[in-house]
């Protein structure tokens, strides 16, 4: 079995590690399962993830990049986007800060490959507004996560990088017997094509958002973050 489980706000409170994160990562390692965070972070948090964390893959801007150690134990990055597409990326991203020069970018942007992102909460309502209008008029794809507004060109989404994933490097490991943990809006296409998908308390302000829902939403203070997820793998088995 894989955990599959984003990051921001489901294994973070706060925006801070807890004990409970850890106690997610015993837990794994106690039962023999792998532990795989898919996140809106950008390919550099990946390469901590990896070197700082008991993981040995994750599927990091939100599922245009797999990073993985080989059997060597060194890290290997594939990115699920085209040159071309990386190329689009990069044009439209000079647009963009053309036409708006005080975009925030989020500070680890440079250390993306197949997206960007944009800290969305520096920016009033009005202004938001009229760079998700310019992404539309440019046919720029784009997702709102708790933290970032992402944007990059080609077909990119979590449940395509988790599908991915499993069909190239876990062939034996099929989505039913694996879980995904989520909390908001640009987890939503693993809500809607992974079977076993699980919502923590978190989740309940983004639920009015959300066309397609977590098959499972969990309640409580005490279900909230990395708690409820905790909480959850400790009643599975």
């Amino acid at each position: 079995m894989i955990i599959f489980s984003d990051f921001d706000g489901t294994l973070t409170e706060e925006g801070k590690l807890t004990r409970a994160f850890f106690d997610i990562l015993d837990w794994t390692r106690a039962h023999d399962h792998e532990f795989v965070i898919v996140s809106g972070r950008s390919l550099s948090w990946g390469h901590f993830f990896l070197t700082h964390f008991p993981v040995r893959a994750c599927i990091m801007e939100g599922g245009g990049v797999i990073a993985y150690r080989d059997a060597s134990g060194e890290i290997v990055e594939e990115a699920l986007v085209s040159k071309e597409q990386l190329s689009c990326l990069q044009r439209f991203t000079n647009d963009l800060k053309h036409h708006y020069p005080h975009i925030p970018l989020s500070a680890d942007s440079f250390g993306r490959l197949t997206d960007r992102a944009i800290e969305f909460h520096q920016m009033d309502e009005d202004w938001v507004t009229q760079v998700m209008d310019f992404m539309d008029t440019n046919k720029i794809n784009y997702s709102k996560s708790n933290v970032h507004i992402n944007f990059w060109c080609g077909e990119i989404s979590k449940y395509l990088g988790v599908k991915h994933f499993l069909e190239k490097y876990r062939p034996a490991v099929t989505p039913e017997s694996s879980w995904f943990f989520g909390d908001a809006p640009n987890d939503e296409s693993m809500f809607e094509l992974f079977n076993n998908s699980v919502g923590v308390s978190n989740i309940s302000k983004y639920l009015h958002k959300l066309k397609h829902k977590p098959r499972i939403i969990l309640l409580g203070e005490e279900n909230s973050g990395p708690r409820g997820v905790l909480n959850f793998l400790r009643n599975l088995i």
